[in-house]
């Protein structure tokens, strides 16, 4: 059992009473961490006692201890998952030699360059929904929401550490600009622009959650799998972590859609307009934000063609999804892969060297997961006996990075004209509109046991508390 040791001023499992200028280093970032949480957390909330989950071991036994904490109060802190005895580099140039345990000289660039752009991740999600407490549907997604945000904080935590403590007088640089960048910002944004977009609303919360979160699931995993052995069990238990965020987004979307087929069915109707004078969400409106956050997700995963994720392979620093498990030479220089291109108007697949696709091999992966839940969203209407199924779009549409960043491509694939995406944008992607009504029904609801009417209760509560039980007490 790897213990977490509370006693400290910072929370750790890595012995850092030990390194006593990294302790100092780190106690001097805390302060400036909090002012952060103070400035950017969630608005409005220091004084609440929310009923929080902490780590109390990274062990599957005792990861999760309940209790109410002021989130400023959070045990926030470092945590690694136990060291793999004698690990070996298993894919890349470096395949069969002993995992690293400080950083390369010919390596640090880059990685540091991964770490600062996980790292960037984690508070731009906190910030782009500092605001959603004040429209939350119920204390129990209000609960859900601040047990996301504390958790992001920790995973900063966790990358300002290896910041901190394997890159020297730049790594305290880049972990106080971790700080300073701002989600939306005009002059000093966040590195990628999906953590830049606004989270307005309850809906986009729950997308954001389901397909953008994902995305981390499936970077973390490639990082998992890195041959620089602090970021691979940094990563590892931050999975752990990240598997609550997505349930959040995937059972928040399927409580929409309950809602909604529960008044389809009560109204007898499938007309939209319908469904909103009943104060809920049209299905085709939930498709349109599907539509968009899938396709600003697989945007995260970068080019099509990449040789920096060739780079980062080849020299070891980040692996595919479950590399391990793969029946290959974990080298891949004799392999290719398909990537789309468009050809005489028409979107065709080329074989590319694999080293050149993994961006779209760890997206292709992250599609047919995403897939999944989506099926299952879907087997909520079916049981509804409604008529109507939701799906993912093309990976083609939407897109602002790689090929197809310049080609208008329809959700079914097809390729369009300027006339004829321009045409049909409104019905693909959420309109101002459609923000605007759902923006509307965004009202406060944080009685215990209540829920907007936009919104079905839970099947069951949080570690077998009743769904209305007082998960927060606002005092």
């Amino acid at each position: 059992m790897s213990t977490i040791d509370y006693n400290e001023k910072i929370p750790n499992n890595v012995n850092l009473g030990e390194d006593r200028a990294l302790k100092r280093a780190l106690e001097h970032w805390q302060p400036n961490y909090l002012d952060w949480w103070q400035d950017m957390g969630p608005e409005g909330s220091p004084d609440f006692d929310v009923y929080l989950r902490t780590a109390t071991s990274v062990d599957l036994e005792g990861w999760a201890q309940f209790d109410f904490v002021k989130m400023p109060d959070y045990r926030w802190g470092i945590f690694l998952n136990p060291a793999e005895e004698n690990r070996k580099i298993h894919f890349g140039d470096h395949k069969g030699e002993d995992a690293w345990q400080s950083v390369p000289g010919e390596y640090r660039a880059n990685l540091r360059r991964i770490i600062v752009t996980q790292g960037d991740t984690e508070p731009a999600s906190v910030e782009q929904q500092r605001h959603l407490g004040l429209t939350a549907p119920s204390m129990y997604d209000l609960r859900n929401l601040f047990q996301v945000n504390v958790e992001e904080g920790r995973h900063l935590w966790a990358m300002v550490y290896l910041l901190h403590k394997y890159f020297g007088r730049d790594g305290r640089e880049e972990g106080d600009a971790l700080l300073e960048r701002r989600s939306g910002e005009e002059d000093n944004p966040r590195i990628l622009q999906a953590f830049n977009e606004k989270t307005p609303d309850w809906l986009s919360f729950f997308m954001f959650t389901y397909f953008t979160d994902r995305d981390g699931k499936y970077q973390l995993h490639a990082l998992s799998e890195s041959s620089f052995d602090p970021l691979a069990r940094t990563t590892r238990f931050m999975l752990t972590e990240e598997a609550h965020h997505m349930f959040v987004g995937e059972s928040g979307v399927a409580r929409i859609i309950q809602r909604t087929c529960d008044i389809m069915n009560e109204l007898k109707t499938d007309d939209p307009a319908a469904m909103r004078a009943a104060g809920v969400i049209d299905l085709q409106t939930i498709q349109r934000y599907i539509n968009f956050h899938f396709s600003v997700t697989i945007d995260l995963f970068g080019a099509d063609e990449s040789s920096n994720a060739a780079t980062f392979y080849t020299t070891g620093l980040k692996g595919r999804y479950t590399e391990r498990k793969r029946d290959d030479d974990h080298v891949l220089k004799n392999d290719s892969y398909p990537v789309l291109e468009l050809r005489d108007g028409k979107l065709v697949e080329k074989e590319v060297p694999m080293l050149n696709a993994l961006n779209e091999v760890l997206r292709d992966d992250y599609i047919r997961d995403t897939v999944s839940g989506v099926k299952r969203w879907n087997r909520i209407i079916k049981k509804a006996g409604l008529d109507f199924q939701l799906s993912v779009p093309h990976k083609g549409f939407n897109r602002k990075i790689g090929a197809l960043a310049e080609v208008h491509v329809s959700p079914g694939g097809e390729v369009l004209s300027d006339e004829q995406w321009r045409q049909n944008e409104d019905n693909w992607l959420p309109s101002a509109a459609d923000r605007e009504y759902v923006g509307s029904l965004m009202g406060r609801v944080v009685d215990v046991g209540k829920f907007a009417n936009w919104i079905a209760p839970p099947p069951i509560g949080i570690n077998r508390q009743p769904v209305n039980f007082e998960y927060i007490r606002f005092n």
